[in-house]
């Protein structure tokens, strides 16, 4: 009796709210472009739950299931339980109309077995109060999610935007910004459902049109130059005008921004957790860029680089928010776990069995592949339609430094051509041109994360690339994945080089892990041996500096040094400061002194972006520091050795 009269309350409840005028209102009804935002208002909602949820859907027809993204009423405003309330939703052009849908969702109808990657419950469509008209973004403004990359030759740069349909396009760019003079077509690519490899990427959760792929190269540029180009067709529209310095190859300076794991954030919950620290690293860098003045530089990201899993739409997110620094800095990237990974991928020895799984969602590489154009023409296929696996391994010479980019996923053994690859270029890099060498990967070499899955990896990776590393004298090391940051001493083997005076081990590689970039899971670090469940984590001797603190790495180099320091989200500061002198160089076993003459010269270089008092506070406790550690290196000069 008792669930009968439940029932019939419900009923007469749902029926109470149907007979409800329930209205949904869109302000504007047309957006201009990505991240403008729709103020939407909705009215008259009787007896509201706390449960009821807004859902966002592209394109419109789509069922009531494959929403883009959901906002709980309840926790959009203070005063949803009116039944009236409104939100602004900045909002991305999928190329696609958006409607809006609410829906009553109740305790009762909570399915525990449809979860979202927090394994939190994914909201009920079973009864829907409203729907909204359709919101449009206007055509004629252009392409977007522009990015720039370097290309083989030093004095070109390529330049990539989404369009909706795919018609010939252009970049017109000059040395002024009143006389683009250069026009170069671009070329035009894309992919389908079919060349998904698995779900959610080819499923109608996952997919979505991906729009067209336009690269264009501007060529003939002269060397460290301001240039400025834009984007699109008389047809389609313009961009708006956006610039960028032309590489120097004769320069003595090297600048950069690196890091690995950053993601994307979304202004609504998905079927994904989504990265909300990735826009304080954008904002730091953004911040760095401006001190800059006419330096070249370019981003380095290390893998894991949107974070999509086959839910497409973040692919768009991504872009746009890298667009204010990727359309005026190239933007390299290596391919990670979470671009590539998955069930029937082409390489997978028995020792990787269980480390290569689904963490693709099914792309299998492909937007990944296809969205970017790094240098170099590696690929492998995918044995599939989907077209081979791009963008994995490459070089290039950037100022005083030379980088080279690996693929963790992907063959690198002896025997491959990844493998032949690092050999050859480890053993023809001109030192008297660049002294140094920075080494970049997705999974890495050392960590003392508790990353028990990846031990396979590390000691094949240790059995037969560390020594091209030891041989070839690589400076730098640089991996992402484990999503902290870590610095460990010079060292071979798990061995820290000895500080005997021969000097024959001062050129061991030095590994810093820079995952920091905006993914929110944090491992925890290794536990010790005999004790592994209980929560004390003791810092090994090789292990530096440990930190758990979101963020990113600068680069700069002379010919005479390179400097890695460690920016914090939280606050904009430096967390951690290495420098390495090239081989050679000699600091005459004073190396407080180099210490702060190195500081100094750094934040003039970066423009003065901090308070003179903070600096000069910085400063002092930086060379005390830095006297008391009189057992370091006379290459290298490490500040700090733990953060919590």
């Amino acid at each position: 009796m008792i669930p009968l009269l439940v029932f019939l309350f419900f009923t007469l409840s749902l029926q109470s709210i149907s007979s409800t005028p329930i209205s949904i209102t869109l302000n504007p009804k047309t957006l201009t472009k990505s991240g403008d935002s729709v103020q939407i208002q909705w009215k008259g909602i009787n007896s509201p739950s706390q449960l009821d949820w807004l859902g966002i859907y592209s394109p419109p027809n789509s069922s009531h299931n494959n929403f883009i993204g959901y906002i709980l009423l309840s926790s959009s405003c203070s005063n949803w339980e009116s039944g009236s309330c409104s939100i602004s939703l900045p909002l991305i052009n999928l190329r696609s109309n958006y409607q809006f849908r609410i829906f009553r969702w109740t305790e009762n109808e909570i399915n525990r077995t449809n979860l979202d990657q927090d394994h939190n419950p994914l909201p009920g469509t079973d009864h829907l109060l409203v729907k909204s008209e359709e919101l449009e973004f206007e055509s004629g403004h252009g392409p977007e999610q522009i990015h720039l990359s370097f290309t083989d030759n030093e004095n070109e740069m390529r330049v990539m935007f989404i369009s909706d349909d795919g018609k010939e396009s252009y970049v017109k760019f000059g040395k002024k910004e009143s006389r683009l003079d250069e026009v170069v077509k671009t070329e035009v690519k894309r992919y389908e459902r079919e060349d998904m490899c698995d779900s959610p990427a080819n499923g109608s959760i996952g997919w979505r049109d991906p729009g067209f792929i336009h690269d264009g190269v501007m060529r003939n540029l002269k060397n460290g130059k301001r240039y400025y180009y834009k984007v699109g067709s008389d047809e389609g529209g313009w961009s708006v005008t956006h610039s960028f310095i032309s590489r120097d190859g004769d320069s003595d300076e090297t600048y950069a921004f690196l890091f690995g794991d950053m993601g994307t954030s979304t202004p609504y919950s998905t079927f994904l957790r989504t990265q909300d620290e990735s826009k304080a690293t954008i904002k730091w860098i953004l911040r760095d860029m401006k001190a800059l003045g006419d330096n070249p530089a370019f981003v380095s990201h290390i893998g894991d680089i949107s974070y999509a899993r086959g839910y497409s739409w973040l692919w768009d997110t991504f872009f746009t928010q890298i667009e204010p620094v990727a359309s005026k800095l190239p933007y390299h990237v290596c391919i990670g776990n979470h671009e590539y990974d998955w069930p029937l991928q082409p390489w997978k020895p028995n020792w990787a069995n269980k480390l290569y799984g689904t963490d693709g969602g099914g792309e299998c590489g492909v937007p990944y592949s296809l969205k970017f154009n790094m240098p170099g023409n590696s690929s492998v296929p995918t044995g599939l339609r989907a077209p081979a696996t791009k963008n994995l391994y490459y070089s290039y010479d950037a100022g005083v430094v030379h980088f080279v980019f690996m693929s963790t996923e992907t063959d690198f053994l002896p025997g491959s051509n990844q493998y032949s690859f690092i050999k050859h270029d480890l053993e023809n890099v001109d030192r008297k041109k660049t002294p140094f060498i920075v080494f970049q990967g997705h999974r890495p070499m050392y960590t003392t994360s508790n990353e028990a899955k990846d031990a396979p990896f590390r000691e094949k990776i240790l059995e037969h690339i560390e020594p091209l590393f030891v041989k070839n004298k690589v400076t730098l090391a640089l991996w992402g994945h484990v999503h902290r940051y870590e610095r460990f001493c010079p060292m071979m083997n798990f061995t820290c080089a000895s500080t005997g005076l021969n000097g024959q081990d001062e050129n061991l590689p030095i590994h810093v892990v820079i995952g920091m970039g905006g993914q929110d899971w944090q491992p925890i670090w290794e536990p010790r041996p005999d004790h592994p469940t209980d929560p004390v984590y003791p810092q090994p001797d090789r292990s530096l500096f440990r930190g758990g603190e979101f963020g990113y790495t600068r680069l700069f180099a002379t010919k005479e040094k390179l400097t890695l320091t460690y920016i914090g989200n939280h606050d904009g500061e430096p967390h951690d400061i290495l420098e390495i002198l090239a081989p050679g160089q000699d600091l005459n076993g004073n190396s407080g002194d180099a210490v702060e003459e190195s500081s100094v010269s750094w934040y003039v270089k970066w423009g003065s972006l901090w308070v003179l008092g903070a600096f000069l506070g910085y400063i002092v406790g930086f060379i005390s520091h830095a006297r008391k550690a009189s057992d370091l290196r006379k290459s290298w000069s490490p500040i700090k050795t733990e953060e919590s």
